[in-house]
């Protein structure tokens, strides 16, 4: 028997593979769209606990002026050093989790798509009905990081924190090629949304799901 009325899809895969442009196909699909550092980065760090035991932690560098965490000088810092950046997540995780939990509960029925790029490096695929990861070339990834400004030696630091693409891959129920067009993948995505609403509405309406006389 279901424990909750939500369809709840886990999108993960590497930096620079398309993640973001995925999750906001799958929006216009219909699906709530969440972002694990976009909670960190708009909730969590601002919140007075968690700044303060950053600040405890690291020192007064990674706090700027106006008391908010500098998350470039703390990205600088825990992607060189695996303890720091373990110490990090483990702060952060639990939370992370909570804000969700509540998020779920109170949008029963609803359809989620969650971006959380350490999905199964984080063992989180368990609160998800499916999993998917997006994938492309390698060189595809660092020209896109580059893109993005983030220095190569840097994307390579990260990408080394991160399980191989080809194993997300190996995890994933299903599994998302951004090598080619933007309609390529919206094509792609468009297929698997249909297939999971399909078995979402299907799920919600069968006999499981009918309330008693």
């Amino acid at each position: 028997m279901l424990h909750h009325t939500n369809l709840r899809i886990g999108l993960t895969g590497g930096m620079g593979t398309g993640k973001s442009t995925a999750a906001a196909m799958f929006a216009e699909r219909g699906f709530m769209r969440l972002d694990a550092d976009q909670v960190v980065r708009e909730e969590l760090l601002p919140s007075p606990a968690v700044r303060e035991a950053i600040r405890a932690k690291f020192g007064e560098t990674v706090i700027n002026a106006d008391g908010h965490v500098r998350r470039d000088q703390l990205a600088a810092i825990v992607f060189k050093d695996p303890v720091a950046l373990a110490w990090l997540e483990e702060l952060l995780h639990p939370l992370l989790r909570a804000r969700w939990r509540e998020i779920f509960d109170q949008a029963a029925g609803e359809a989620f798509i969650a971006e959380v790029p350490l999905l199964f490096e984080k063992g989180m695929q368990n609160w998800f009905d499916f999993t998917v990861c997006v994938t492309t070339q390698s060189e595809l990834q660092l020209r896109r990081l580059e893109q993005r400004g983030v220095p190569q030696e840097q994307a390579r630091q990260r990408l080394a924190r991160q399980l191989p693409l080809a194993r997300k891959c190996e995890l994933a129920d299903h599994v998302l090629l951004n090598d080619g067009s933007p309609e390529f993948l919206r094509e792609q995505v468009n297929a698997l949304a249909d297939r999971l609403l399909k078995s979402h509405h299907a799920r919600l309406t069968g006999p499981l799901h009918v309330s008693p006389p």
